[in-house]
C-alpha cells in the first residue's frame, strides 16, 4: 500500500495523474451524453474547427504540413468515433500506462523517469492503442441506417474548409453536411489556380475514392 502511495504522489507522475483525473471527468461527460443525447454532436461540431484556430493571430495551420495533420487525424478515427471517446481513450492509455511504466523502472532501477522523458514516451506509445480501440469502436458503435449515405451524395453540396488550405496540389479537410444535417469531414482538393483557408467555402463537384474535388463557392445562394 506504501508503495502504490508513493507512485500515485510522486512529482513524477504528477501529468499521469492529471491525465486519469481528466479522464473520469470526460467519462462522466460520455454518460451524461449517452443519456441526455446531444453532448458528442456538440463537441464533434465545436471541436474540429478550433483545430485549425492558431495558437497566436501570426501563426497558422499553414505553417505546418497541415495535409499530414489531417491524415494523421484520419489516423486517428477522428470523425469516424466521436471525439469524446477518442479523449477518454487517449487520456485513459497515457495515464495508465504512464503509471505502469513508471512502476517498472521503480522496481527494475530504483527510480522514477522525470516527466519530461516519461510523457513524450507514453504519448507516442498511446497512439497506436487509441487507434487500435477506435477502430474497434468504429466497427460495433450503432449507425443510424435512415441518415446511411454514400460518397457520391455529399457531390453537389457546400462545405467549409476546417483544416489546412486547400488548392490544386494540396488537400484539405472539409466539413459538409448531408441531406438529414449531419456532418460529415472529408478531404478535398482543389479545381483551380486558387486557395482557400479555414473557414472558406467550397463547392464539392466530384469524388476520386477518398478525396473529393472542389471548386470555390463564389454563390452567395448556395450555403452549406
Amino acid at each position: 500500500m506504501l508503495a502504490f502511495w508513493q507512485l500515485i504522489n510522486a512529482p513524477q507522475n504528477t501529468v499521469f495523474m492529471v491525465a486519469l483525473v481528466i479522464m473520469l471527468m470526460l467519462f462522466v461527460l460520455e454518460l451524461l451524453s449517452l443519456i441526455l443525447g446531444g453532448i458528442n454532436d456538440w463537441i464533434d461540431n465545436i471541436l474540429p474547427d478550433g483545430l485549425g484556430e492558431p495558437a497566436h493571430p501570426e501563426i497558422g495551420l499553414d505553417a505546418i504540413d497541415a495535409g499530414g495533420f489531417v491524415r494523421f487525424l484520419s489516423w486517428l478515427y477522428v470523425g469516424r468515433v466521436p471525439l469524446l471517446m477518442l479523449l477518454v481513450l487517449f487520456l485513459a492509455t497515457f495515464g495508465l500506462g504512464g503509471m505502469v511504466l513508471q512502476n517498472v523502472v521503480h522496481e527494475l532501477l530504483g527510480f522514477y523517469l522525470p516527466s519530461l522523458i516519461a510523457a513524450p514516451v507514453m504519448i507516442f506509445a498511446s497512439l497506436p492503442v487509441v487507434r487500435l480501440f477506435a477502430s474497434g469502436l468504429h466497427k460495433i458503435l450503432p449507425k443510424d441506417e435512415t441518415s446511411a449515405i454514400s460518397e457520391k451524395e455529399l457531390v453537389g453540396r457546400v462545405g467549409v474548409v476546417v483544416i489546412g488550405v486547400m488548392s490544386a496540389t494540396q488537400s484539405a479537410q472539409v466539413r459538409v453536411k448531408d441531406g438529414f444535417g449531419q456532418n460529415h469531414y472529408v478531404m478535398a482538393r482543389l479545381d483551380g489556380d486558387e486557395e482557400v483557408g479555414q473557414g472558406g467555402a467550397v463547392l464539392l463537384i466530384a469524388v476520386n475514392g477518398v478525396e473529393y474535388l472542389a471548386i470555390k463557392n463564389s454563390n452567395g445562394v448556395l450555403v452549406d
